[in-house]
C-alpha cells in the first residue's frame, strides 16, 4: 500500500524507488558497527538518497567492485597511431542527424586518444550547420563486460555517449521485450552546468514489446551517478551483460544492476561511441562563434568468459 501511495500519489519514477528501498538500508544500519567514518559515510548517503527520492538528483556508486575473474580480454583499441583503425571501426551514420550533421572528418587520433570533435562549420562537407561525429564496432558483440575510459566533452548541449544497440531494438516485433534485442546507455554525460547534477552521467536502457506492450518502447533510467571530474579527468564507464541482468559501473564501482524487460539480450549488439547532437530548438541556444567541444577517448575494451 505504501509502495502504491509513493508511485501513485506522488509519481515517483523507479529510480526514486530503488532510493526509498536504499534510504531504508542505510537507515536500518546507520549505528552497525560503530565508527566515525563509517556513521559519516553512512550520512552522506542517506543525504544523497533524499536528494534522489525528492528531487531526483544524482547518487555516488556504492556497489560491489568489479571483478572481471574468468573473463578473457577480446577486443581493446588504445586508439594509437594517426588514424583511426577502420577494419576495427566504422563511422556511422554520416549525413543529417538531430539537428546537424554527422561526420568522419570530426573524429580524429591524437597523443593515445580518439577525439570527436562538435562544433559550427560555416564550410561543412554536407553544407553550413552543426557538425559531430560517431563510430562503432564492425564486428557485434553478445554478453560479457564493456568499457570506455575517456573525459566527457564538457559544456551543455552536445553530450558524450557509450551505448550498445541491437537492430530494431524500439520494435516490438523484434525486440520482444529485450529479448530479442535492446538499446543500453552504458553512459550518457549530458554535460550539465548546474551544481548538483555536474559530473554525473546516466545509464540507461531501451526496448520494446515489454509485458507485451505493442505499441512504442519502453525504457528504464537506472539513474543519475556521479564520476570524479568527468569533463577534465578520465574517468571509466562499464556494462556487465550477464546471462541474468545487466550490471553498471562508474570507474569499478556498480552504480545499479536491472533484469528489466522480458529478459536480457541474446543477440550481438552494434558498440557505438558518440558525441552526440541536440535537436535544432538546443542548438539556437548555442553560440555558432565560440562553441566547440571534445570528447576524449583513451580506450575501448570488451571482455568475455
Amino acid at each position: 500500500m505504501f509502495e502504491n501511495f509513493l508511485v501513485e500519489v506522488l509519481k515517483l519514477a523507479p529510480r526514486q524507488m530503488w532510493g526509498v528501498e536504499q534510504l531504508g538500508y542505510y537507515l536500518t544500519n546507520f549505528f552497525d558497527g560503530f565508527s566515525l567514518k563509517k556513521i559519516f559515510a553512512t550520512l552522506l548517503a542517506i543525504i544523497e538518497m533524499l536528494g534522489l527520492v525528492i528531487f531526483d538528483t544524482p547518487t555516488t556508486p556504492r556497489g560491489e567492485a568489479l571483478d572481471l575473474t574468468g573473463y578473457s580480454l577480446v577486443f581493446e583499441d588504445e586508439f594509437d597511431g594517426d588514424t583511426l583503425d577502420t577494419e576495427a571501426w566504422r563511422y556511422r551514420g554520416n549525413g543529417s542527424w538531430r539537428g546537424g550533421y554527422s561526420h568522419e572528418g570530426q573524429v580524429s587520433i591524437k597523443d593515445g586518444n580518439m577525439i570527436i570533435a562538435a562544433e559550427y562549420l560555416n564550410d561543412g562537407v554536407y553544407g553550413e550547420g552543426w557538425y559531430s561525429g560517431r563510430i562503432s564496432l564492425r564486428e557485434k558483440y553478445c554478453k560479457g563486460y564493456y568499457e570506455i575510459r575517456c573525459k566527457a566533452s564538457p559544456y551543455d548541449g552536445f553530450w558524450s555517449a557509450f551505448w550498445i544497440q541491437a537492430d530494431h531494438p524500439y520494435e516490438a516485433e523484434y525486440s520482444k521485450g529485450g529479448v530479442g534485442g535492446c538499446e543500453i546507455d552504458i553512459f550518457e554525460a549530458m554535460a550539465w552546468d548546474e551544481l548538483i547534477g555536474k559530473n554525473s552521467v546516466t545509464q540507461t536502457v531501451h526496448c520494446a514489446g515489454v509485458d507485451g506492450v505493442q505499441e512504442g518502447f519502453q525504457s528504464f533510467n537506472l539513474g543519475a551517478f556521479y564520476g570524479n571530474n568527468i569533463y577534465e579527468e578520465y574517468n571509466t564507464y562499464g556494462l556487465e551483460w550477464t546471462d541474468e541482468e545487466y550490471i553498471f559501473y562508474v570507474n569499478g564501482v556498480e552504480t545499479r544492476r536491472t533484469s528489466f524487460g522480458n529478459g536480457v539480450s541474446e543477440v550481438p549488439e552494434e558498440v557505438i561511441v558518440s558525441l552526440e547532437t541536440p535537436v535544432a530548438e538546443e542548438l539556437e541556444k548555442l553560440d555558432k562563434d565560440t562553441y566547440r567541444t571534445e570528447y576524449i577517448v583513451d580506450y575501448v575494451r570488451i571482455y568475455q568468459k
